[in-house]
């Protein structure tokens, strides 16, 4: 006789599709920048210590706490939704990202911390640990433990980490030290929220897979040496609201406006042909709608251009603001980091450049 399997019984590992519990993914599950900003307006001020360098006044990476002289904590954590369907895969995405906003703050990680919620009825032990093992993978790439954390039993699975790490104070390089005159340098190629939404929707081949984690899993470790630089003056990862959303912060924070040219925008070439498709995420939709009044976009532009612009990047890129004279040294560190689409792509401005006097993103 065929036995019947509960409904509460966990599923197997060889047929499970994580994406098929989320109703988002990586990044892309964000909440939205204009409602978040709505949310924290409401949010009551705290204690302020004078040791702590770097706080949620411009919406940075990380918080910074000086500990000495020359010694200062930086703190930061990230956890989403599953964006790819192999536990495995998910694990070492979402840990590769947790890390990214240590590294933007110019910090060297010590150690990490997880975070796990996860549908203890539907997925089995065998699951949920394969999430853990590829987390533990990045962290010992990264070289750090992981010394302990949290887990709780929800919906959606969620992964992700708490990201501990130290930096010398005078090298913290938050996202609102911009100048006027600046090079805008980027990092990684864009277009990973495209990609995902491939794969969900089950069009996304082995090759466009395979992309898809190698920019996902490369950790931005450069981020270290860039800090050392001391022409780089202001850095920050591009993560959940687009280039264009995680710029216009940079802008906001310095008091500045910036321009960037889009052909010299590097692109993942995989979502270039789906975004010229129609392909996109429902984030990008958001992300736009939240900030589109602060981008002065060229009519000419074609839609899937402005659809990769705020595309959400899971694990994206580093974006450096540093003087002129500083890009070569720049470009030159993130490619002997093993970036090789890192390009110039832009510049800071003064807000007197702009009609309204305000920050403002110009895309020619």
């Amino acid at each position: 006789m065929t036995a019947t399997v509960p409904a509460t019984t966990p599923v197997a590992s060889e047929t499970i599709r994580l994406t098929q519990f989320a109703h988002g993914g990586g990044c892309g599950c964000k909440i939205a920048p204009g409602l978040l900003r709505e949310i924290l307006a409401r949010a009551p001020q705290g204690i302020v210590p004078p040791e702590l360098l770097v706080g949620t006044e411009t919406a940075d990476d990380a918080a910074v706490y000086r500990l000495n002289d020359s010694q200062a904590l930086v703190a930061t954590t990230d956890f989403f939704t599953p964006i790819v369907d192999d536990a495995y895969d998910f694990g070492r995405i979402a840990a590769t990202n947790a890390l990214s906003d240590i590294y933007a703050m110019g910090g060297t990680p010590i150690l990490a911390l997880a975070l796990v919620g996860m549908p203890i009825a539907k997925l089995s032990p065998e699951v949920i640990g394969r999430v853990l093992e590829g987390g533990a993978a990045v962290c010992r790439e990264a070289g750090i433990p992981i010394a302990g954390g949290h887990s709780i039993d929800v919906v959606e699975p969620i992964y992700g980490l708490v990201g501990l790490g130290l930096v010398h104070p005078d090298r913290v390089r938050r996202n609102a030290d911009a100048q006027a005159g600046d090079v805008l340098v980027l990092g990684k190629p864009l277009g990973v929220g495209v990609l995902s939404a491939a794969l969900k929707q089950g069009v996304l081949g082995a090759a466009g897979y395979a992309e898809m984690l190698r920019h996902t899993t490369q950790l931005n470790r450069v981020g270290i040496a860039l800090a050392q630089l001391d022409g780089v003056r202001a850095m920050t990862d591009v993560t959940g609201f687009g280039l264009a959303g995680h710029l216009l912060e940079m802008c906001r924070g310095s008091q500045l406006s910036a321009y960037i040219n889009l052909a010299q925008v590097p692109l993942i070439a995989s979502a270039v042909e789906f975004a010229r498709q129609g392909m996109a995420t429902g984030a990008s939709a958001r992300n736009w709608a939240a900030y589109g009044s602060e981008v002065q976009w060229p009519e000419a532009a074609p839609e899937w251009q402005r659809a990769l612009l705020t595309d959400p990047q899971t694990s994206g890129g580093l974006l450096v603001s540093c003087s002129p004279d500083t890009a070569d040294a720049v470009l030159e560190a993130f490619r002997s980091a093993g970036f090789d689409s890192a390009a110039a792509i832009g510049q800071m401005q003064a807000n007197a450049n702009t009609a309204e006097g305000r920050s403002r993103l110009v895309c020619v």
